[in-house]
């Protein structure tokens, strides 16, 4: 609870931080603009208003995934910082598009621009300001795990870009007298419903829920298949419940003879190796039995051959086979190439072939991490 308070502070502190500098070069820009009659600066400056803008709702989303877990919500709110997220990239792309139309209409009717050297540089400082602030807030954002600050840091960055076209554009005019504002304008605008457009895409996939880490995932099935005990790890499933919030469950394979007892005492050991290692709450562990004696093995490695022949069969795990009742029972990892029901269909009818005297129980599982 602790770190989670601290993570909010940080938020907020460079959220402030944020809308302090964007204010005022908004205020400076816009009146840069406004003297010198430059769309460009003026779009500029409209740019940094909404970020100022961004870093509020950031705040507010901070704020409400901070609160405690409750009966309605029992894993917390911290999903809600992807609905201000989303916010953000909503204002950010309405602010691109609305640029662009007022630089088509300057350049349909162009109107000619006046710089002065203190409009310059203004611009100039703007310029360094918004790559020291893009550096702060990228970095707080991936110190605390804020989606949020970080595109908010990485579209400082991209503003810093911007705001320099706009001080090359100003200079190509003060010196050859060449305008090239309202196209200036347009490139802006094209910037901005791009940060817009990803920043949409980003959030979406992660409230969709998009799939795991590689590294997390890979780090969580080494300290599972790291045990003694454990043939295998499996079906490792990882919810998200907002910024270093995760929650997952798995499978193993155990020997068929190890008792309640142990299971018990194995499965609370890892949950506590991959929390302590990872900070993902390891909710469930689900058990396949694996057979002891050699003919149940040499099946499976026959098995298990059929099946990856099939490219379209990533993996095949949790065999049994139950000799008195002839039941072969396995799991199958499927591609998105191929329908489950085909899938099973196409394997059982070949392994039928080899081995007509049992009964194929198949369950398709999907690729979910890596």
């Amino acid at each position: 609870m602790n770190e989670q308070i601290s993570r909010e502070k940080i938020i907020v502190r460079t959220s402030v931080v944020g809308i302090v500098v964007n204010l005022m070069l908004a205020a400076f820009k816009a009146a840069v603009g406004l003297i010198s009659n430059s769309i460009a600066v003026v779009l500029d400056a409209v740019n940094n208003l909404s970020d100022a803008l961004s870093s509020i709702i950031t705040i507010i989303g901070a704020k409400v995934a901070g609160k405690k877990p409750d009966k309605k919500h029992p894993l917390g709110h911290g999903r809600s910082e992807y609905l201000s997220a989303l916010i953000v990239a909503a204002i950010v792309m309405y602010a691109g598009i609305t640029s662009l139309v007022e630089s088509v209409k300057k350049i349909i009717n162009p109107v000619e621009a006046h710089y002065s050297t203190v409009a310059l540089v203004i611009i100039g400082v703007a310029v360094i300001t918004k790559i020291l602030l893009g550096r702060y807030v990228k970095a707080k954002g991936e110190q605390t795990g804020s989606g949020a600050l970080v595109a908010s840091g990485t579209d400082a960055l991209s503003d810093a870009a911007i705001s320099a076209g706009v001080l090359i554009t100003a200079l190509i005019y003060t010196i050859k007298g060449i305008s090239l504002e309202a196209y200036m304008g347009v490139i802006i605008s094209g910037f901005i419903i791009k940060a817009g457009y990803e920043m949409i895409s980003d959030t979406v996939s992660d409230i969709l829920g998009r799939r795991a880490d590689v590294e997390v995932s890979k780090k969580i099935k080494e300290i599972v298949a790291g045990e003694p005990a454990v043939l295998g790890a499996y079906d490792l499933f990882v919810h998200n419940y907002g910024p270093d919030r995760e929650y997952a469950s798995i499978h193993v394979e155990l020997p068929e003879d190890m008792t309640v007892d142990q299971v018990d005492v194995l499965t609370r050991k890892l949950t506590e190796r991959v929390y302590r290692e990872t900070g993902v709450v390891l909710t469930g562990v689900g058990v396949y039995s694996r057979n002891a004696d050699s003919k149940a093995e040499n099946m499976r490695i026959a098995i298990e051959e059929i099946v990856l022949a099939h490219e379209w069969a990533l993996q095949m795990h949790g065999f049994y086979m139950d000799e008195e009742k002839k039941i072969i029972r396995f799991d199958v990892v499927m591609s998105f190439d191929i329908s489950h029901s085909e899938g099973i269909k196409i394997i059982c009818d070949e392994i039928n072939e080899k081995y007509p005297d049992y009964n194929v129980i198949i369950v398709a599982d999907i690729d979910i991490t890596d």
